[in-house]
């Protein structure tokens, strides 16, 4: 039997220490070469489940109690890949949407999960929406390959995880004294996240510092319409020692944006406005950063390649989340030592996360040497 690329990878593992940095179990390696390859198939399935906020979670422009979500699997010689669809109904995604479009996708008709690039622009080119859809996919196959290589993919991309910085925590828009309860919870996180505009904007600011002079980020989800009220807020914002500010105005108001970004005194960071690697040239001088999520982008294949256009734009970046399980933070984590903020807390929002995963250690994203997106 002919042995291919990927065999003589596990084999050179065997015969001659490690083809990897690290190397791979030898066992594991043993048991793998000795397969034909010719009758294994990529197994894909996946399942709807709702996801329980602990609080509910309002924003600019909606509440919401629970969180639609498909999680799904891709099995290939006995080792499965888990991945993630998240899909807040303000987005446009939902189960039916996401159970329409995976129901289409067939990745028996690929021979190796290691042609990644192949497999994932099949994905992509099934639908122009479903970016979560997407992403449930392109996560299952990173976590496979993974874990086919015994490698964390941090690793595989030559990141230190001793880079990673530390993720804020969200406080969404609610009255005092629930601000104040949620402010107390948050006792283990350096940061805090803080939803804003509506026309308690100001409010919810002072009703935190009641509490914690601890650094907030602001993100107001296109909140505010008029420029010249931004920029005094902004400026008023500076003086409670916050961060940046995401996401301040409608993101079809880009001169209004870029006018802003250049007078204020604090980094502006585009989210909604920032979908796709397009759309980072796009921001460009109109933001001074971008949010990456891997909901928005279709996964971490896309997520990677704009973490380095943006660098090479020198923008800053964030890794951002929607309300998830521990399968799509873990994921986003094995990205965190790039990036300058992160606010990967979206497991920690829900009550019910039936996954193991990256953790949050003192405030810091902690990344593990598990193989795959580091999830158990």
């Amino acid at each position: 039997m002919k042995l291919d690329r990927r065999k003589f990878l596990f084999a050179s593992t065997i015969l001659g220490g490690s083809f990897f940095a690290g190397g791979l179990n030898p066992g594991y390696a043993a048991k793998k070469i000795f397969i034909n390859k010719e009758n294994t198939k990529m197994k894909f399935t996946f399942k709807p489940y709702t996801l329980e906020l602990k609080h509910v979670f309002t924003l600019a422009t909606s509440s919401r109690t629970t969180t639609p979500v498909v999680l799904t699997q891709i099995e290939y010689e006995g080792i499965t890949g888990y991945g993630e669809a998240s899909m807040p109904p303000y987005l446009g995604e939902s189960h039916e949407t996401a159970t329409k479009f995976l129901s289409k996708v067939n990745l028996e008709q690929f021979n190796d999960p290691f042609e990644m690039e192949s497999i994932l622009e099949y994905i992509d080119g099934i639908d122009k929406l479903n970016p979560a859809a997407k992403a449930a996919v392109d996560i299952a196959l990173h976590d496979l390959v993974g874990k086919l290589l015994g490698k964390p993919w941090y690793r595989i991309w030559g990141f230190d995880k001793n880079k990673t910085p530390h993720t804020s925590f969200t406080i969404g828009i609610d009255k005092p004294e629930v601000v104040r309860q949620k402010v107390k919870e948050a006792e283990e996180y350096k940061i805090l996240k803080v939803k804003l505009g509506r026309e308690t904007d100001k409010e919810m600011i002072e009703t935190i510092r009641e509490v914690t002079d601890k650094p907030i980020t602001v993100d107001v989800n296109q909140g505010w319409k008029d420029k010249f009220f931004a920029l005094d807020m902004i400026n008023w914002l500076n003086t409670k020692n916050v961060k940046y500010v995401e996401q301040p105005m409608p993101k079809e108001m880009i001169d209004e944006m870029a006018w802003l970004t250049e007078k204020s005194p604090l980094p502006t960071i585009g989210d909604e406005s920032v979908q796709r690697i397009p759309d980072v040239v796009k921001a460009h001088g109109v933001y001074s950063g971008i949010n990456i999520k891997l909901m928005k982008c279709t996964g971490m294949r896309e997520a990677y390649k704009m973490l380095n256009l943006a660098k090479s734009l020198g923008m800053k970046v964030m890794l951002g989340c929607m309300t998830e399980t521990s399968c799509a933070i873990s994921a986003a984590s094995q990205l965190a030592p790039e990036v300058q903020w992160a606010d990967l807390d979206g497991n920690l929002l829900i009550s019910n996360d039936i996954y193991t995963g990256t953790k949050v250690v003192d405030g810091k994203i902690t990344l593990t040497d598990k193989p795959g997106i580091g999830l158990s």
